[in-house]
């Protein structure tokens, strides 16, 4: 059976959509990758891109998008709301069907070694990739920015994996890495940047530092403000949504919005999301609201409404939820 790898590169730029586009030829014209989602931001200056193919295949899409990427993208120039320290901010490679994490682990270095060896830019390792435990969270590789660089660099504690120690003002640096699925979830909130942070702190797994943890296991979460929208949004990373689903981080960030008297204004997917994460949630408030639903398609719409997923733009489910047996049909033919 052929092995299949998922790949999230995450660019910093959002708004221009010739750079956007570009990128996404990049990824769909490698043979062997398919393009499954392109998920842009404006006010994050940011676009997620999810592609799948074989383990070669996947890391010579990923090296071509950041060919693009490191002709078109200025990081001296960047601003956005999303944290970030380079042009190809993050790369994670996921394993999806009979690929070990193992081998997740040595596309990470092997894209990492390519990625500095023909642009010679410093790429760092994170996730199970990483090598030391400091590096291991994505926020700790990534903290200070794009701005800290010139100092972080020469610390030699925060060396590059791959590369020199030398700041190159055009890119900035990458993380590479290996990791579970992650889902990425936006909670939409009438209010300051501030307040919403302020309910990302007492929801994410790291709290507010080491003696003030917060209540949610295996969730990271910031918040920041959508000039074009026009509202905050607790914006949160689930590391694994077995162990906290999308429905916990809801209830959770509502609970703590409503003792503030923020209005919730439903939520937002960012990205691909498992069929599991939807049921999951779903029989949560079957339960909940003791409902009768047999209809796999009710469950999903009643999630849907209940997060108010549709509330920035249309969700269409049967575009948005993983379907490992589409890839498996693509890669088999």
């Amino acid at each position: 059976m052929a092995k299949l790898v998922e790949c999230v590169p995450n660019f910093s730029e959002g708004r221009n959509k010739e750079i956007i586009d570009a990128v996404a030829a990049a990824i769909s014209q490698t043979e062997g990758c398919r393009l499954l989602d392109v998920d842009p931001g404006a006010s994050t200056n940011r676009t997620v891109y999810t592609f799948v193919g074989s383990p070669e295949a996947v890391i010579e899409g990923a090296l071509n998008a950041a060919r693009v990427a490191f002709k078109m993208i200025d990081m001296s120039k960047h601003k956005g709301e999303h944290p970030r320290m380079g042009a190809l901010d993050v790369c994670p490679f996921i394993p999806v069907r009979n690929v070990t994490m193992a081998e997740c682990i040595s596309c990470a270095n092997i894209f990492a070694e390519k990625l500095d060896k023909e642009l010679h830019v410093p790429v760092y390792l994170y996730g199970e990739a990483a090598r030391n435990v400091s590096r291991k969270a994505l926020p700790a590789v990534r903290a200070g920015e794009y701005e800290a660089l010139p100092t972080k660099l020469q610390n030699p504690e925060w060396s590059p994996d791959f590369g020199d120690s030398v700041f190159v003002p055009s890119w900035g640096a990458t993380a590479s890495g290996a990791r579970k699925f992650l889902i990425a979830y936006n909670i939409n909130l009438l209010t300051t940047k501030e307040l919403a942070h302020r309910v990302a702190l007492n929801i994410r797994e790291g709290g507010r530092g080491k003696d003030q943890p917060g209540r949610l296991k295996k969730v990271q979460a910031i918040g920041w403000y959508l000039q074009e929208e026009s509202m905050a949004q607790v914006s949160a990373n689930l590391l694994d949504y077995e162990v906290t689903p999308l429905h916990v981080v809801y209830e959770e960030t509502r609970k703590d919005a409503k003792e503030l008297g923020l209005p919730i204004l439903g939520s937002q997917l960012v990205g691909l999301i498992p069929l599991q994460a939807l049921l999951m949630s779903a029989e949560y408030y079957i339960k909940e609201e003791n409902l009768f639903l047999l209809e796999e398609e009710h469950k999903i719409r009643l999630v849907i409404n209940r997060l108010g997923l549709d509330s920035l733009a249309p969700f269409e489910h049967r575009k948005r939820i993983i379907e490992v047996q589409r890839w498996v049909a693509w890669w088999d033919r």
